[in-house]
């Protein structure tokens, strides 16, 4: 049991999961560190057909990629991904 907020909740709080490091690699890949000490590479290249992230298929926009509030970002904050999404999907690295 844990309490947030002045309301009790059943079961274990979880902790949320944050991006430290982010680097973009080849074939619409990231390399992410997360704030639980792991690294992970994801595919990014299935997710390039929603039309909020089709204008990353521009490898240059892609590969700019960079970290806000322990999110990745693209294009001043316009795009962005989950980091609890990055960290289910990905692959050890």
């Amino acid at each position: 049991m844990y309490i947030k907020d002045g309301i009790a909740y059943a079961g274990e709080q979880e902790t949320s999961i944050t991006v430290l490091s982010v680097r973009a690699l080849e074939d619409h890949k990231l390399w992410i560190r997360f704030s639980t000490g792991e690294t992970k590479i994801f595919d990014f290249a299935p997710l390039l057909n929603a039309a909020v992230f089709k204008p990353l298929i521009d490898k240059e926009l892609f590969n700019v990629v960079y970290i806000d509030y322990g999110v990745p970002v693209w294009d001043g904050g316009t795009i962005d991904i989950a980091p609890e999404h990055l960290y289910q999907n990905g692959i050890y690295a």
